[in-house]
């Protein structure tokens, strides 16, 4: 992947609250098989939704909540170029790129607009809209506040270290485009169809492969989506940056995760789908490019 040069980066839309919470406290999200990274990538918002539906919000004892600030603003962000030789602004400028497809490919394919969504990088501890979480539930999306929450040592201990991924510039992204699969799912009012948390044909393993569809549908036009001036903001993906996210949907597939975990699978536990499901997800909506090809809730099969 890589970046124009020339692009300008909206700093606005990633908060920087690294540094900035309470010590840590449990908020453990299990899964099948003894599992307990927050259900794979995203899955808080099954958790989420889960209580939300009862009437209340998450419980947890976390100091340091919404609205504190880290000790840097990204500042040292302001184009392509810094993308592409800083960590953090790359990931700046996919969340830019990734809202600036959706501002457009939403309406376009529905009837409503896109709402901006912020990314909340945070580290151990962070409060939010849906109450206080950890770093042990992985990446995770949030509807009452609208924004995706993220640890960057997810990659490494978690995506790269414990569930066995290679790793790499788009794997960031992958995880990254599909919790703003999460925020389009909310935004269309499809989260409020959840019924059933677990199976291998729950709406939670629906929703979760919708998002990865709808990451993929972002990668197909990801070269051409542009910044304020109207310059495309990622000038080239190549094979190998699909291999990184494929290889990234593989590793946080239920059937994968179970198999490190508890050496068995039980697809009775599922919750996101297996690996070969959000693999073939994520290039369906690659490759068709539409909200219609990603209705996994109207799939015979997923």
């Amino acid at each position: 992947m890589r970046f124009n040069s020339k692009a300008r980066l909206d700093r606005s839309q990633i908060q920087n609250r690294r540094g900035s919470s309470g010590g840590r406290s449990g908020f453990p999200v299990g899964g099948g098989g003894g599992m307990k990274v927050g259900g794979g990538i995203g899955g808080v918002v099954v958790l989420i939704i889960i209580v939300l539906l009862n009437g209340g919000l998450l419980d947890g004892s976390v100091d340091g909540g919404a609205g504190s600030t880290g000790d840097s603003d990204l500042s040292q962000c302001t184009t392509g170029r810094d993308a592409n030789n800083d960590p953090d602004c790359a990931r700046l400028a996919v969340v830019n790129s990734i809202q600036s497809y959706w501002s457009e490919a939403l309406p376009q394919q529905s009837n409503k607009q896109y709402r901006q969504a912020d990314t909340v990088i945070f580290s151990g501890d962070v409060g939010t809209g849906c109450g206080a979480a950890t770093s042990d539930v992985g990446p995770f999306y949030c509807p009452p506040d609208e924004q995706v929450y993220l640890d960057t040592t997810f990659f490494s201990d978690m995506l790269e270290g414990q569930l066995g991924g290679r790793g790499g510039d788009f794997a960031e992204a992958y995880v990254l485009a599909h919790e703003y699969g999460h925020h389009i799912q909310n935004l269309l009012g499809i989260m409020g169809q959840v019924r059933t948390q677990q199976g291998p044909a729950s709406d939670a393993v629906r929703l979760e492969l919708q998002a990865d569809c709808l990451a993929g549908m972002w990668s197909k036009y990801a070269t051409e989506a542009t910044d304020v001036d109207g310059r495309v903001i990622i000038e080239e993906l190549t094979e190998r940056d699909i291999k990184e996210a494929l290889d990234a949907a593989r590793a946080v597939g239920d059937d994968r995760i179970q198999k490190r975990t508890s050496g068995r699978v039980n697809p009775d536990a599922w919750t996101h789908g297996s690996a070969e499901q959000r693999m073939r997800w994520f290039m369906i909506g690659r490759n068709r490019g539409s909200l219609a090809a990603c209705d996994t809730f109207t799939a015979g099969q997923l």
